[in-house]
């Protein structure tokens, strides 16, 4: 049987309708983000014929909202098979983390991968709306299997004192740092290949 990974993309979340109105119209776009090809859409053919990549498209991830994306994310839980490996970027990362606290699923995790997760609004002026984290997290430790954090210095995103909060409340987490990433939104990321071929 094939190793399945579900991967789950980022996002934004804006505190009202109108704020999601003026980064439309107000954003920069550019032929380059018009062909991005992202790491995550590299995943299954990196990773090979022995791995099955689920990459499910959230709800509006322009102006996403966590009740939208739960009520998919629901729907996706049936093919989840046993020890199946989770990896968030970003708004996708924090998504999981709220999910599992909150809801019980009845599959066997191996592994979570966090990439840039955000933590909570205290550190960015990144709005996180209804996705901010319930007081416990503990139904999501319970249920990850193994946890890795993995964040760059220099995530103009998510800031790195998320990753510190994160290592706080999931002290067993194996941290995975770099220096000069970003925000992870490049087309080749080969060490989280790695890091799956190995867990």
């Amino acid at each position: 049987m094939k190793k399945q990974v579900i991967c789950i993309h980022g996002g934004d979340s804006y505190a009202s309708y109108d704020e999601y109105l003026n980064f439309l119209k107000s954003h920069i776009l550019t032929i380059e983000q018009l062909k991005k090809i992202g790491w995550k859409n590299k995943l299954q053919e990196n990773l090979g014929d022995e791995y099955d990549v689920i990459l499910p498209q959230m709800p509006c991830k322009w102006n996403a909202k966590y009740a939208e994306w739960k009520i998919w994310f629901d729907k996706i839980i049936p093919f989840l098979q046993d020890n199946v490996i989770l990896v968030g970027h970003s708004m996708g990362s924090i998504f999981l983390v709220k999910y599992l606290s909150e809801n019980k699923i009845d599959r066997k995790i191996t592994a979570t991968i966090l990439v840039s997760a955000p933590f909570d609004e205290k550190d960015t002026d990144e709005k996180l709306m209804d996705f901010n984290l319930p007081d416990s997290i503990e139904g999501f430790k319970e249920q990850a299997g193994k946890i890795f954090l993995i964040q760059s210095e220099d995530d103009p995103v998510v800031p790195f004192v998320d990753l510190e909060k994160y290592g706080k409340v999931i002290p067993d987490a194996e941290k995975v740092i770099f220096k000069d990433r970003g925000h992870f939104s490049g087309e080749e990321f080969p060490e989280i290949i790695e890091l799956i071929k190995n867990i």
